[in-house]
């Protein structure tokens, strides 16, 4: 009997019996890979990365469209001749430029996108201080004046100027029907920008480098300023129509739909940017 009691309590007390064996079992499946405390501590792994600040900062820059327009300027230049460096050195004056004013329109808006609960947006979510934005886009000043000079002193001024077009726009005449007149004068400088520069500076207004951009040119790239204008504003329509805005992608998608409005957008920016290619190649960027 005593045996037999001895026997019953050290099987009770063994951690790999039936009972131990299933707890083991049950926490091996939790800790997988794919079971459901790994999928919570990647979940937390990834909001630890997105929430650092050099993360968020790139965030509140507009990322894809400072990308997207920096190449694509870049790959003018290429193509209308320029030397890889002069390329370069264009990628980067206006990727800074970009990230310059996509840090303007994100604090300017912290206010009305922290109403509407706009995703992406960690200026407004308090992610990140609103002063490390301001000091940052500081910084983006003192460092896109000499990039932008470094490509010769008339495209240099003509990008500035474009740069102070877009952080006006962020401010003025975006509520109503003029919605679209910074994003054409701004755009209509890019040629300018890119006919006119060079490497390094030394040149002066009587004597800048290059020449001027084609008019059909300058025209075309300010018909594109306003079909980005029109694309960029599509995901921000339901909150400017609560806010009292009447900018006129509103005015066109209360008529023919936010869907319909993505659609003719798309066609006609695509359309413009052929058009660019097509003169650009028959005619030239400067004349």
């Amino acid at each position: 009997m005593a045996i037999r009691k001895r026997g019953r309590r050290a099987a009770s007390a063994n951690p790999t019996g039936a009972d131990g064996g299933a707890t083991l079992v049950a926490g091996s499946a939790l800790g997988a890979e794919g079971g459901p405390l790994a999928k919570a501590e990647q979940g937390r792994r990834r909001r630890s990365i997105g929430d650092r600040g050099p993360i968020l900062l790139l965030r509140a820059a507009h990322p894809r469209q400072s990308l997207l327009t920096a190449l694509g300027l870049a790959i003018a230049a290429a193509l209308a001749g320029r030397p890889a460096r002069e390329a370069g050195l264009v990628f980067a004056t206006v990727l800074v430029g970009q990230a310059i004013l996509g840090w303007h329109n994100d604090l300017v808006d912290r206010e009305r996108d922290a109403r509407h609960d706009t995703a992406g947006k960690p200026v407004a979510s308090a992610r990140i201080d609103a002063g490390t934005v301001w000091f940052s886009l500081a910084c983006g000043l003192l460092l896109v004046v000499p990039l932008s000079l470094s490509n010769g002193l008339v495209a240099g001024c003509s990008y500035l100027v474009a740069v102070a077009i877009g952080l006006l726009g962020n401010v003025a005449l975006r509520r109503g029907l003029l919605s679209w007149l910074p994003w054409a004068a701004s755009f209509a400088l890019l040629p300018a920008f890119l006919s006119y520069g060079g490497w390094g500076g030394g040149d002066t207004f009587a004597e800048p480098f290059g020449a001027p951009p084609e008019i059909s040119m300058t025209v075309l790239a300010a018909l594109l300023g306003v079909g980005v204008h029109v694309l960029c504003a599509l995901p921000g329509l339901v909150g400017d129509r609560a806010d009292g805005y009447r900018s006129v992608p509103l005015r066109i998608a209360l008529k023919t739909g936010a869907t319909k409005l993505l659609i003719i957008s798309a066609l006609y920016t695509a359309l413009v940017l052929v058009a660019l290619a097509v003169v650009g190649s028959s005619v030239g960027l400067a004349q």
